[in-house]
């Protein structure tokens, strides 16, 4: 019986999650990134910098760790994370539903969905319902191109027009040659913070929410991780980060 005892012991104790007791004991939290994608993370001769490193101090420093940012390729990020080599993955991730079996992912801090971009002082388009007889600019084979062709079927003569580049389709609009463009957040809102005479629309076309990632079991860790992030959101920390990177 003793033995017995001391195997549900066991038993429990490998099963019960001290992920947030540990990475707070270490005083460190590890945290996994592909740095080749700016503005979010890209390492620039030896410095590291982007909006996802930013996040990752403010958590840090909310949470009163230091940060360890450890490199990986993008296709080496998920197995890093499984194997313990890091806490924790903040690297523009999409949430992926296949993948929650073996990870958690946290409450979305950034879409990256489409949005759509008009003339500044447009004020008659507030979303794809109001391009009915409009022409639409968008890169030709992207995500935008996809949404803008479903828009079509429903919005009458909604005229899409097609462009090698998200950059080109935005110029159409700047120009007059369209009366707005497609274009997913990213792309969107670093062309608008170099380029005046355009503007954003508040409310997305689409959702393509980034989180935080960690080990499925680690539910301790993300729940510490999901208050630090709305920490950060309720005292526009995390807008100003954003728009340090992306603009307003």
């Amino acid at each position: 019986m003793a033995i017995f005892g001391m195997m549900l012991w066991q038993i429990g104790c490998s099963t019960a999650d001290d992920s947030w007791e540990r990475v707070q004991t270490g005083g460190v939290l590890r945290v996994g990134l592909d740095p080749t994608y700016p503005p979010f993370e890209v390492d620039d001769g030896g410095n590291l910098v982007g909006l996802d490193v930013d996040l990752a101090k403010a958590i840090a420093d909310d949470l009163g760790l230091e940060v360890e940012f450890v490199y990986f390729g993008y296709d080496g990020l998920y197995d890093a994370l499984a194997t313990a080599q890091v806490d924790v993955l903040i690297s523009a991730l999409v949430i992926i539903p296949e993948r929650t079996r073996d990870f958690s992912y946290s409450e979305p801090y950034f879409n990256a969905g489409e949005i759509l971009i008009v003339p500044a002082d447009n004020e008659t388009i507030t979303s794809m319902a109001d391009l009915g007889g409009q022409t639409l600019a968008v890169e030709l084979g992207s995500l935008g191109h996809v949404e803008a062709t479903e828009w079509a079927k429903r919005v009458a003569d909604l005229e899409i027009l097609t462009f090698a580049t998200a950059v080109e389709a935005m110029t159409a609009v700047q120009q007059g040659e369209a009366h707005a463009a497609l274009t997913d957040a990213i792309s969107g809102r670093l062309f608008l913070h170099n380029h005046d005479g355009l503007k954003r629309l508040p409310q997305s076309v689409t959702v393509e929410p980034f989180a935080l990632v960690v080990r499925s079991k680690d539910e301790q860790l993300l729940t510490v991780l999901n208050q630090s992030l709305a920490t950060l959101q309720q005292s526009g920390q995390l807008d100003q980060i954003e728009a340090h990177w992306l603009g307003p």
